[in-house]
């Protein structure tokens, strides 16, 4: 994945919520990083499900083995995650200083998510003015360790996510290092960029309403394992448009998806799929009861269906019986 030397990068869409306002690549993140798997409940509740809390799944597949995600809001585990503790001031000044063109990205992963991040948001701005919807700007909030929410503290160990009352992806970028040492995926770029998509996949659901439809019922054919193949077919649907999705000035930001890219992207989705967890991760046995994400070949096969297709229609995970 290569980025476009002469693109301008968009800081104003990220909230850097980092001690001394982050930047300038990996020496800027503090040591704290995602640490230990974290235990309890409590994380689950965070609103939109989000790639990330597979890490949350694992816990309590080890623990009590009693599935994952949860889209609510409210009530139930989410009342445990009420607080205002961690670092919530915001200071872009360094990111914005970092971060200037497509070259930066090319050389700095901090730059590459901001670059991700505005061709996500100016792809689906467009694409759903096409269809008489009005697309609102989610900031990603960059944190260390754990900051406050809309829907309660979060932490580095729910892993990247989004939350509907602020309409504001999350992340604490350590996770890609746990990415690769904890599930056995891949870091490379156009990964962290499917992992970026899938998040404002919720944030496109929660525009859309698709996200009321559902609760927080565990299953093979449950709505919160629609939601989440839905938000990976969104993020192919996205990774379809890339190269020609321009910045504010009309310059193409992203130069190059190749089709390494693209494997490393669904290698990736294999080794994030419920089934995958909890048999190489948790060392139990498939139980499609608990399933909250989908299977690894489900994930990957809806990443591909958006990325083939490029059409967000194709992602109607919601009206099939076949979820692949």
């Amino acid at each position: 994945m290569k980025f476009n030397p002469n693109a301008r990068l968009d800081t104003s869409q990220v909230q850097d919520r980092r001690g001394g306002g982050g930047g300038g690549g990996n020496g800027a993140r503090s040591s704290g990083g995602f640490g230990g798997l974290p235990g309890g409940r409590g994380g689950l509740a965070v609103g939109g499900g989000g790639l990330g809390l597979v890490v949350i799944v694992v816990v309590v597949l080890i623990s009590v083995f009693s599935g994952g995600g949860s889209t609510g809001t409210s009530g139930g585990t989410g009342s445990l995650l009420q607080g205002a503790a961690g670092n919530a001031t915001v200071d872009n000044s360094q990111l914005a200083t970092a971060c200037k063109t497509g070259a930066d990205a090319n050389t700095d992963e901090d730059c590459a998510a901001v670059a991700v991040i505005n061709s996500v948001q100016g792809y689906w701005q467009d694409a759903l003015a096409s269809s008489g919807t009005t697309y609102r700007e989610a900031d990603t909030v960059f944190f260390t360790g754990s900051t406050r929410t809309g829907c309660g503290q979060g932490t580095a160990g729910m892993g990247p996510f989004y939350c509907p009352p602020d309409q504001l992806v999350y992340i604490d970028l350590s996770f890609w290092n746990q990415l690769k040492t904890t599930f056995g995926a891949n870091d490379a770029t156009f990964t962290k960029a499917y992992v970026l998509a899938h998040e404002y996949g919720h944030h496109v659901q929660n525009l859309l309403g698709t996200s009321d439809r559902v609760g927080t019922a565990t299953g093979a054919t449950s709505g919160s394992v629609r939601l989440e193949l839905q938000a990976d077919c969104y993020a192919g649907v996205w990774a379809n448009h890339a190269t020609t999705v321009p910045d504010a000035s009309g310059q193409v930001l992203i130069s190059e998806i190749t089709d390494a890219d693209l494997q490393n992207a669904a290698q990736t989705a294999g080794a994030i799929g419920d089934d995958y967890i909890q048999t190489t991760i948790a060392g139990r046995n498939v139980d499609p009861t608990q399933f909250s994400h989908g299977s690894s070949a489900q994930r990957q096969n809806w990443l591909l269906t958006g990325y083939r297709s490029g059409n967000p229609a194709s992602c109607n995970t919601f009206d099939t019986n076949n979820l692949g």
